[in-house]
């Protein structure tokens, strides 16, 4: 490991203008369960380490004019203990405890998790199916994008070097919404995703319609995707099982999966579809439990 400055930010601000000044040479250093193992292994070390982990301001859930807010600090096992998350989103919950061993969910954070870029992350797709928006802070002021706008492709974030992920935000008319998430990996515990998938979406309960269908999808494409033409098949149809399980099989049509040591294209297929079908239940049965009375 090459030697490096470090510095410790005072605020959101104080950070924004390090990465100003210090641009592509600097590191943000959040949990640091993904860059501490880069320094140990990476040609290029940075020249310097910014480390936010103490900064108040982006940590904190709470329920904003806005919708959900989560800290880009808010750590994974901070979303499997909240009561709020536990109630409206249980598919967060379920993203969160798919990730590593709980040393490091105690550690990582979510906006760390993201800016990882990498396809089989686990919490971007069910952030994706809520519709969820990042805010970003620069030199410049604040812009806020959605969140599959920050991808752009495997570790690459359309983040400039002087902007820092501050919140990430489920809007308003997302709040409550059913929702669920699936994974599958080589193993039970601490395993890099086969395939995981969420969906999310409202219920018509007059016609016992799908309304707003969200479909996301991990470790099938160069990012994490939207499955936009499942989507929309869904959109207005009765809810059935074997709508589900069409939307599954146009989700895996959509995808792009490869072929490596862990698994074939068409084994990722195969499951996208299944775990698809099982994210559309899953959120069903949640929606039915707060079904209004005359549904």
């Amino acid at each position: 490991m090459k030697t490096f400055d470090y510095v410790k930010a005072k605020d959101a601000g104080h950070a924004v203008a390090l990465l100003a000044k210090h641009g592509r040479a600097a590191r943000i250093l959040a949990g640091g369960t993904d860059l501490l193992v880069e320094l140990k292994s990476a040609a290029h070390t940075p020249e310097v380490v910014i480390d936010i982990s103490r900064v108040a301001s982006l940590k904190g859930i709470s329920v904003t004019d806005e919708g959900l807010r989560l800290g880009a600090l808010v750590t994974h096992s901070e979303i499997i203990g909240s009561a709020l998350i536990r109630d409206v989103f249980p598919g967060l919950v379920e993203a969160a405890r798919s990730i590593g061993a709980v040393q490091t969910r105690n550690l990582a954070t979510l906006g760390g998790n993201l800016m990882t870029c990498v396809p089989s992350m686990d919490s971007g797709p069910m952030l994706l199916a809520l519709d969820a928006r990042v805010t970003v802070a620069s030199p410049g002021g604040r812009r806020q994008i959605p969140l599959q706008e920050l991808f752009v492709g495997p570790r690459k974030t359309a983040l400039g070097p002087d902007e820092l992920l501050v919140e990430i935000v489920i809007p308003k008319p997302h709040v409550g919404k059913p929702a669920a998430f699936q994974k599958f990996g080589l193993r039970k515990g601490q395993a890099l995703a086969l395939v995981n998938a969420a969906a999310s979406f409202w219920i018509d309960w007059d016609k016992n319609s799908f309304r707003q269908a969200r479909i996301a999808l991990g470790a099938v494409a160069p990012t994490v995707i939207r499955a936009v033409k499942a989507e929309a098949y869904l959109e207005g149809r009765p809810i059935t099982l074997e709508a589900m399980a069409e939307a599954g099989r146009l989700a895996a049509m959509e995808a792009k999966p490869i072929s490596d040591f862990r698994a074939s294209a068409g084994y990722r297929r195969d499951l996208i579809a299944v775990l698809v079908k099982r994210a559309l239940e899953c959120a069903q049965t949640r929606a039915m439990k707060k079904a209004p009375v005359h549904a």
